[in-house]
């Protein structure tokens, strides 16, 4: 049968135990340093730590070494794949081709989608240069992926929920153009989500402040089975610098949605081992969340951009309807309690929040004494609850237990009796009580105690699936009972570490041609075993990596599918007419500088280019 993946983000260990607690079948995390995510790096042991965790369950760790490397930082990066490999890590996500060119331990590399993945030709090379698995590019639709699929035979994964650069991966080059903070050293200052004036080549503003680049956050699961079929076998959650209750609750509520699938069919299995029992009702509106698209997932279709605030919403509330100086109140009932956090859209069309004081009955009162009647809330807002404290509460307490079936067994043997053990994946222990043979003068009495003591599994990582009992009853001290099973769980859990085998990489396929003679800077080659991995492969010329040339007017800093055009409802393709003031050139302005705007239509793309 064929595995369907559920992989989750984790900052630090923790996070990590709590993702494969709450039903991850793999978690993915960065090492220290060569991180896109600079500021969710980690030391070797803590890697080593969760791995052994989080391989009782067959899960899977894999290590996100996705920045370019400068020649200086090869050596090191060499060294540090080795103790990640020693270490436990199951596999490698790059970006940096040249890695390949290294001298490697037998590590299963995986195609960041900092690789810019979008294309049949694109995952056809990566996947002849030997990568196991490519990561897509966010931006292609069901139409697109199983067209990768018809033409190759690589594992593909896809995100499906969390935050979305509006850029493609791998070819924004807006933060180190502002600031030096190169996003492909995992040191992007997210240009995207700053505040933007849009204007004409005459100086009129056509928008003002706005958060014109800025994405709501990707939600696909409404579209699992969709994905499965066009071919995808692993599901990604954005979030590395995410909190604990995020991981905690999106984690769970694709669980629940990949375990209704599998239990639909019977083509596709779980990787991981273990049945995860929550203590809480997922949902994604619950944790930070800047409103929900499926992204370009069936097409262009309605509005993916968040052009008011780059913050967390949360979930609609209601629409107020009365505002009085100490408090409001709002059309229809409500859930809310003392501590929620509460936000909406103010006239000005900027985000406002505030902390809910106290609810009494459909009054609600904010903390602090504004009057009300003199702020910029007004009937008619849309309220938002963007932080809830009732939900916090729960997941920050124990909120879900992951266990392993186990099937036991106490039977007699020559000795005395014996306790078998085997849990779901084979794995067996057996612990021998040596003992007299009492029969028992009340057998319904010496049953229930040998079923009570026996099936006593307490916070061990086992939940009981069967117990098999003998035939005739016998009298055993419950101190023996207990000590044999505790004795049994202990060697059951030691024989689950031990039987943990890691898949190596598989070979390596012969060098094929690139299909291209010259490179320009957007293929990111910033050390000589990039230019190495690329000259093997027939590249004539190779431009330097952004981070490495100097870049004059005109360059592209970003590309785009989201268009600012489309979302502001002056599509070429759409209008028309193209009002006099809304034609090229547009720019788009801050504090931090001006740049040009250039659409391809014909592309339905959109580009940024320094001026």
């Amino acid at each position: 049968m064929q595995p369907l993946e559920l992989l989750s983000p984790a900052k630090n260990r923790e996070l990590g135990m709590a993702a494969v607690n709450h039903g991850a079948d793999a978690v993915y995390i960065g090492a220290a340093g060569f991180s896109a995510r600079a500021a969710a790096g980690n030391a070797i042991h803590e890697i080593e730590k969760l791995a052994v965790y989080a391989h009782f369950y067959k899960a899977k760790i894999y290590i996100a070494l996705n920045t370019l490397i400068f020649d200086r930082e090869l050596e090191e990066v060499q060294k540090l794949i080795r103790h990640l490999w020693n270490a436990g890590a199951d596999a490698l996500i790059i970006q940096d081709l040249g890695i390949l060119e290294l001298d490697l331990p037998p590590i299963p590399l995986f195609a960041s989608t900092q690789l810019d993945n979008r294309t049949v030709d694109r995952v056809r090379f990566l996947e002849s240069a030997g990568f196991e698995r490519v990561i897509l590019a966010r931006e292609l639709s069901l139409r697109e992926i199983k067209e990768i699929r018809r033409n190759t035979g690589v594992d593909l994964e896809t995100f499906v929920h969390g935050a979305l650069c509006a850029c493609y991966s791998g070819r924004c080059y807006f933060s180190a153009a502002i600031g030096k903070r190169s996003a492909n050293r995992g040191q992007c200052g997210q240009p995207c989500r700053l505040s933007w004036t849009l204007m004409n080549v005459q100086g009129h503003v056509l928008e003002r402040d706005r958060h014109l680049l800025s994405l709501k956050d990707m939600n696909r699961s409404d579209y699992l089975y969709d994905l499965v079929e066009a071919g995808v076998t692993s599901f990604k959650i954005e979030g590395r610098l995410k909190d604990m209750a995020y991981v905690k609750n999106i984690t769970a509520h694709y669980r629940k949605r990949l375990d209704d699938l599998l239990a639909g069919s019977s083509g596709y299995r779980a990787p991981s081992s273990g049945r995860t029992e929550l203590f809480f009702i997922p949902d994604p509106l619950k944790t930070f969340n800047r409103g929900e698209t499926d992204y370009f997932l069936s097409g262009r279709k309605g509005d993916i951009q968040s052009l008011n605030t780059p913050k967390s919403l949360g979930e609609k509330i209601g629409i107020v309807d009365q505002v009085e100086s100490r408090y409001f109140t709002l059309k229809g009932s409500h859930d809310l309690h003392n501590g929620d956090g509460l936000c909406f859209i103010n006239p000005s069309g900027k985000l406002e929040g505030f902390q809910v004081n106290r609810v009494d009955g459909d009054k609600i009162f904010p903390a602090g004494l504004q009057d009300l009647k003199k702020g910029r809330l007004l009937p008619g807002a849309i309220m938002y609850r963007n932080h809830d404290h009732v939900f916090q509460k729960k997941l920050a307490g124990p909120s879900s237990e992951r266990k392993i079936a186990l099937d036991l067994s106490f039977i007699e043997i020559p000795q005395g009796f014996a306790l078998e053990g085997r849990d779901e994946d084979g794995n067996e222990a057996e612990v021998w009580l040596e003992t007299e043979k009492i029969q028992a003068k009340d057998g319904d009495l010496a049953f229930a105690t040998l079923k009570k003591q026996l099936t006593r599994l307490g916070e061990s990582p086992f939940y009981l699936r069967t117990l098999n009992l003998p035939l005739k009853p016998y009298f055993v001290v419950t101190r023996e009972l207990n000590r044999i099973r505790r004795e049994l769980l202990e060697i059951l859990s030691q024989n689950r570490h031990e039987a943990y085998v890691r898949e190596p990489a598989k070979q390596r396929p012969d060098v094929l041609p690139f299909p291209g003679k010259h490179l320009d800077f957007t293929t990111n080659v910033a050390n000589s075993k990039a230019l190495e991995f690329y000259r093997k492969r027939g590249v004539k010329t190779i431009d330097p990596a952004f981070e490495l040339s100097e870049h004059g007017p005109g360059t592209v800093v970003m590309t785009l599918r989201h268009c600012i055009l489309w979302a502001l409802g002056q599509c070429r393709r759409e209008v028309a007419s193209v009002p006099e003031m809304w034609k090229d050139p547009l720019s788009l302005e801050n504090k931090s500088g001006r740049f040009q705007l250039e659409f391809d239509c014909i592309r339905c793309e959109m580009r940024i280019k320094t001026l």
